[in-house]
């Protein structure tokens, strides 16, 4: 409602006006108007009063009838044309102009008394980066994006700045590449030109001026630097300057003499600059990023440093503990390395409650979900101010600190989620998992992506390289990684064997590691003695039987109930006996079924809780057959865990052995990994696994890993680790390896995703290869040394002299190249002669050979013995010589390989010598086609008798001066070149290689002959120059290699993918990411896939259920023996996306990705499309269970993640613009959103 505006005041009406003062409603009676001015109520607001009681109608007419955006122009409709004749609408052509308001440019400051702290005065100031947003910044001084996307961001936002990823620095951009050229129109003008003798002057004419300027330039050029400068030295040389001015003709020269003095003035200068930045950073590279710490002495002093600390425990702390909760109070990175129950814990605690108190937040990312939901019911009950973020859960995602899968961390560092501002902590829980060659890569893209504000916290199972580890993590983040590693357990382990299997052998339990980690080799052989004695007695009555790797049934039955009889007697319980398949668990749980482990009070117990669990689920579903079967189980303290498990029935059988109330639990692997629940005892059914490829017996990383969980913190003095013997004694070296062997060392898993070159290169700061070059599998590049070298090469390539490359010596450089090419292709050749079998023959006792090493040069020799090792191959052969140079002080011929275009053999001027050497297969030149017969070891022991000073005059053996007399009448012969076995023809090689080689070989020969260079007098010394010039060069190129991207291992598999991208157009010929590149950036996996099935349609016609079914194959991995009965929709459609995928599989294949079609297309399975439909279209589970041979917990996880596919496709739906696929999807999740499938977790409420 705007001001009404009265009448003015008639002669009638008293001069009264009524003032209203600010936005309170009070108001002024003004009694004295100004004249000529309306009597109406006046305000002091810029607008007048705030509209009060609005007609709705006025409002609705001016909305949606006045308003002209609302209403269509181009309607033909007739009502309408009349409606638009009464409404008598107004073209309003601004409204058309939409430009959002740009920012503010300042905002106010307040003025504080610096002592009192009472407001004194407001200030403006100007802001800085006010355009900066989530959409062109990856600044973290940018604005906030919208609410709705400040938790996990948006596919359109720039990430943050990664750290140790700096943004280009002024200087950067100042630096020229060569090309640039910087022209100052002042001074350095070109005054003559070509072909004149004078030119035009273009300096000032009055000296003093001229020199001012000269003056204010040499000001600059030393501003950045003042320190290293002396301001006496300058002002005398000005002074001289200006002294001698007057003297010259011209000012010409004083013009050289000033800039010369400013240009020398200032190279100094800058070159001190970087000499003394230079030792800075030098320290800085020499000094490692990975910090170890000292854990061995005791940390006295904790409490003095840490008077309040953030948390307190109940318990002292270990010294490792105490170490790192001194680095974190530092806020420093760390890298805890310890066994599984040492307590690492405490460090994310420690930082947890720092950032509470700091008001920051912490995320704490595990590689299990399992392992989240614990870690979430953990730290709620400690701090209670906690949140997860899992793939289908999201409980109060604004609290201090939240617990997340590493995929979602991942996801909200590239969409630049608000999130990341707050973070003080990042804590990566099971860091080993790194190693996992599916997933590791995430853990990478993670580590590099963090901004530099985030402090990273490292827990890992004990790994033989942390500290390489960190020091990657230190290099890539330009920041300190203390590593903190303990061998220590808190609870020491004892190894033990077991071959019992029956009442009579029950205590047969060796002993064959001790609590100080001592193999006991008597263990070993007393259990292989307890076996054997079975075994014979068995053999005597049964006749032999041969042992095989498996047993019966029945024996693995009579194993366990004998071995579980004697734990319980002894009081060892609880027990996790690892198992590695499922089938093999669940066998030997139901094969237990006389035994009987709890009490009646226990039993009472896990009758209730198991109930009060399962009491949230439908009616139905209580009465499956697994969970019968798991209750009868559990009744009597017996369990299984495995993935093919409900998960629900998971973390019943958790809680209850967490309890105590477990008394045996049969597990898979995944117990070990991500469950942290100790036992009294752990039993290995055997240490061999199949590890999707074979069977192999587990590393001892594994082993440490499970055997880990035996023994509990403050309840068991040590933990018992058993290894059954079922079909007999493991081999000893076997269990030493696995017991006593190094962990795994971390690897790198990295590897180029779609979806991550996507979220790169929609970001222009960043590029892919940064990330690769900043991958820990790239981190053995150490840039920072070999830019160091590399600026030494320079140094030394510019202090080289200069070549002569004059008259005879013109062909210098070709020649040079021509002869290492002739050097290289016959030291391959060499080697294809001494791999092959007949190159070998031919090099054998007898054969007479060129040689040519520092010593000879083209001289005949024989060879007398050929070493046995195929490696390093040398040749024991007697070589003629010149009197008095047998002992090889030559003339250094070997720079220039003049043998290479001189072939004339080698005779002696004098009377001719001999001698004996080992000659590597470099010095063999030439295998000629003669053989001598010749008597080696004579030759050889009267050479090394006359070797010792009082047989030196002795004259040479019968033997030695024949084959000596031999080779120097060969070579008088011959004198012009001696006949050789061609590789080719006489040895037979026809490798294409070897052809291609000889023949190069022999055209390269003919070209040196050509060369002028060889015939000149200083040859030899300027050939030593070239060479050594050359390998500098070499050297340097190579670096330069190596520093470039070009070097990076995964450089072509990326030009590959980048290649695929474009010709499916996500992304354009220049790099630039197009609509399906964006849909594709919000799919996590099978990203091709899912995208082309989008844009093609595939799904668009398809119900909801079975769009469901169909999208299966990408979360389904295994293969099932039941052919699933499925509609004719449903069969078409699998077709589509066969055909889909064997396109997607084809065109990777073409651009060079080593993945077949059949693989790519392999990797789809369809094995649960009709379990889903079914599923979705609402079928009860217990029934759903019967449709397949895929076990229930497999199908819920399946499921699970299917509805993580389907929002995802939903989100993607959305960003093309088709909401009927959207709402297809949401109503497809909601149909899969049921029962039994989708309770809850029982850790997270």
């Amino acid at each position: 409602m705007d001001i009404i505006n009265g009448p003015p005041a008639g002669p009638m009406d008293l001069p009264l006006s009524l003032l209203e003062m600010g936005c309170s409603g009070r108001f002024e009676l003004i009694t004295h108007p100004i004249p000529n001015q309306p009597l109406p109520p006046q305000s002091t607001l810029p607008h007048g009063l705030p509209p009060t009681s609005l007609s709705l109608e006025t409002e609705v007419e001016k909305q949606f009838l006045r308003d002209a955006a609302w209403l269509p122009i181009h309607d033909t409709d007739f009502a309408f044309q009349k409606f638009l004749k009464v409404t008598q609408r107004e073209v309003n052509v601004d409204s058309l102009i939409n430009c959002t308001p740009s920012s503010l440019h300042s905002g106010v400051s307040v003025v504080r008394d610096p002592t009192t702290g009472m407001l004194l005065d407001f200030t403006e100031v100007l802001l800085e980066n006010t355009s900066l947003s989530a959409k062109n910044s990856l600044s973290l001084q940018r604005q906030p994006g919208p609410p709705s996307e400040s938790l996990r961001g948006s596919n359109t936002n720039y990430p943050f700045l990664p750290g140790g990823m700096e943004e280009l620095t002024l200087d950067q951009i100042q630096k020229k590449s060569e090309l640039e050229e910087d022209i100052d129109f002042e001074n350095d003008l070109l005054r003559i030109p070509p072909g004149f003798k004078a030119g035009m002057d273009f300096t000032d004419k009055d000296a003093k001026i001229a020199k001012a300027e000269v003056n204010l330039m040499s000001l600059l050029s030393t501003l950045n630097d003042i320190t290293d400068f002396q301001p006496e030295a300058e002002e005398k040389e000005e002074g001289k300057g200006t002294k001698e001015a007057p003297k010259l003709p011209r000012t010409n020269s004083l013009e050289d003499l000033g800039i010369k003095d400013v240009v020398s003035s200032s190279t100094p200068s800058e070159k001190g600059k970087d000499e003394k930045s230079k030792p800075k950073e030098n320290s800085e590279e020499n000094k490692k990023w990975a910090i170890p710490v000292n854990i061995t002495s005791p940390c006295d002093d904790f409490y003095k440093r840490i008077p309040n600390p953030a948390f307190k425990w109940p318990f002292e702390l270990d010294v490792f503990q105490k170490q790192a909760v001194l680095r974190l109070e530092a806020h420093d990175s760390v890298f805890v390395a310890a066994h599984t129950s040492a307590g690492k814990t405490v460090v994310a605690e420690y930082a947890i409650a720092l950032s509470q108190k700091h008001m920051t937040r912490t995320i704490y990312t595990s590689p299990i979900k399992a392992l989240s939901n614990q870690k979430f019911r953990d730290f709620k009950n400690t701090f209670g101010d906690v949140g997860l973020l899992t793939g289908d859960v999201q409980l109060s995602p604004e609290s201090s600190c939240l617990i997340m899968t590493t995929e979602i961390l991942r996801s909200m560092l590239y969409n630049g989620s608000e999130v990341i501002r707050d973070l003080e902590w990042v804590i990566f829980d099971e860091v080993h998992y790194i190693n996992d060659a599916e997933r590791g890569v995430v853990w990478e893209e993670v580590l590099i992506m963090l901004p530099d504000h985030v402090s990273i916290i490292l827990l890992s199972a004990t790994v033989p390289n942390a500290l390489e580890f960190s020091d990657w993590i230190g290099r890539i983040k330009k920041k300190h990684i203390y590593v903190i590693s303990t061998m220590k357990r808190p609870v020491p382990l004892e190894h033990y064997l077991y071959t019992g299997n029956s009442t009579k052998t029950q205590k047969e339990m060796f002993l064959l590691m001790d609590a100080t980690g001592n193999f006991l080799t008597k263990g070993y052989y007393a259990a292989v003695d307890a076996k054997k004695e079975r075994t014979s007695k068995h053999a005597q009555s049964f006749g032999a039987k041969s042992t095989s790797h498996n047993t019966s049934a029945s024996q693995d039955r009579s194993v366990w109930l004998t071995l579980l009889h004697f734990l319980s007697q002894r009081q060892q319980t609880p027990v996790v006996a690892f198992t590695f398949s499922r089938t093999r668990c669940d066998d030997n749980a139901r094969s237990l079924d006389s035994m009987d482990l709890t009490t009646s009070v226990e039993k009472a117990e896990i009758h209730s809780f198991f109930q009060k669990s399962l009491s949230r689920l439908r009616g139905g579903d209580r009465q499956l057959p697994q969970i019968l079967v798991m209750r009868e189980l559990l009744k009597r303290g017996i369990a299984v865990h495995h993935s093919g498990i409900l998960p629900i029935l998971k973390e019943v059988i958790e809680m209850l052995f967490s309890r105590g109330l477990v008394k045996v639990l049969f597990a898979t692997e995944t117990f070990a990994m991500g469950v942290n629940m100790p036992a009294r005892t752990v039993v290995f059914d055997s240490i061999r696994k199949h590890d999707g490829t074979g069977f192999r017996n587990l590393l001892p990383g594994e082993y440490i890993q499970m055997a880990g969980r035996a023994g509990r913190r403050g309840l068991d003095a040590t933990g018992t680790v058993i290894i059954l013997c079922k079909a007999g004694v493991q081999e000893m070296s076997d269990l030493r390896v696995m017991m006593l062997g190094k962990p795994t060392t971390l690897q790198s898993q990295f590897r180029l995703t779609y979806t991550m070159i996507l979220n790169l290169l929609r970001v222009e700061a960043l590029r892919v290869t940064d990330m690769m070059r900043r991958s820990f599998s790239e981190s053995h590049r150490d840039t920072q040394a070999h830019e160091k070298r590399i600026s030494q090469l320079k140094k030394i390539l510019s202090s080289l002299p200069p070549l002569d490359t004059e008259g005879q010596l013109s062909d210098m450089l070709p020649y040079y190249h021509t002869v290492t090419e002739l050097r290289t292709t016959t030291e391959a050749l060499q080697r294809a002669i001494l791999e092959s079998v007949n190159g070998l023959k031919a090099l054998s006792v007898g054969r007479v050979v060129l040689v040519n090493n520092k010593q000879h040069l083209n001289a005949l020799g024989v060879i007398l013995q050929v070493s046995s090792d195929s490696v390093n191959r040398t040749f024991t052969a007697l070589v003629i010589c010149e009197k008095g140079n047998e002992e090889g002080e030559g003339k250094e011929n070997n720079n220039t390989f003049p043998h290479f275009y001189n072939t004339a053999l080698f005779i002696p001027e004098g009377p001719c010598s001999h001698t004996v050497q080992k000659l590597k297969l470099q010095d063999i030149s030439a295998i000629t086609v003669k053989t001598l017969k010749v008597i080696p070891d004579r030759i050889i022991d009267n050479y090394n008798k006359r070797q010792q000073p009082r047989f030196r005059l002795d004259p040479p053996g019968q033997a030695i001066s024949t084959a000596t007399q031999e080779l120097l009448r060969l070579a008088e012969a011959n004198p012009s070149g001696i006949a050789t076995l061609d590789p080719v023809n006489d040895l037979q090689l026809k490798s294409v290689d070897v052809v291609e080689d000889s023949m190069r070989v022999r055209v390269l020969q003919d070209i040196l002959r050509e060369f002028n260079c060889i015939h000149s007098p200083t040859f030899a010394e300027q050939f030593a120059r070239v060479k050594e010039r050359m390998s500098v060069q070499e050297e340097l190129d190579q670096l330069l290699f190596l520093v470039s991207d070009q070097s990076l291992s995964l450089l072509p598999e990326y030009h590959q993918r980048i290649k695929v991208l474009q010709s499916l157009q996500y992304v354009d010929s220049s790099g630039a990411v197009q609509l399906k590149g964006r849909v594709a950036c919000q799919i996590s996996s099978h990203e091709l896939l899912l995208t082309e099935l989008l844009f093609e349609n595939v799904l668009s016609p398809l119900a909801p259920e079975d769009s469901a079914a169909l999208l299966s194959c990408l979360v389904f991995t295994q293969n099932t023996q039941v052919e699933p009965h499925i509609t004719n929709t449903l069969k078409e459609g699998i077709d589509r996306v066969l055909s889909v995928a064997k396109r997607i599989g084809e065109l990777q294949r073409d651009c060079g990705i080593p993945q077949t079609a059949e693989e790519f297309v392999g990797q789809f399975k369809f094995g649960l499309t009709e379990v889903v439909y079914c599923w979705a279209r609402g079928m009860p589970f217990a029934e759903i269970a019967q449709l397949t041979d895929v076990q229930e917990g497999t199908v819920v996880r399946c499921i699970q993640r299917l509805d993580e596919v389907l929002k995802e496709v939903r989100q993607a739906a959305r960003i093309v613009g088709d909401s009927v696929l959207g709402s297809k999807m949401e109503k497809a999740s909601l149909a899969i959103r049921r029962d039994i499938v989708f309770t809850a977790s029982l850790y997270t409420h």
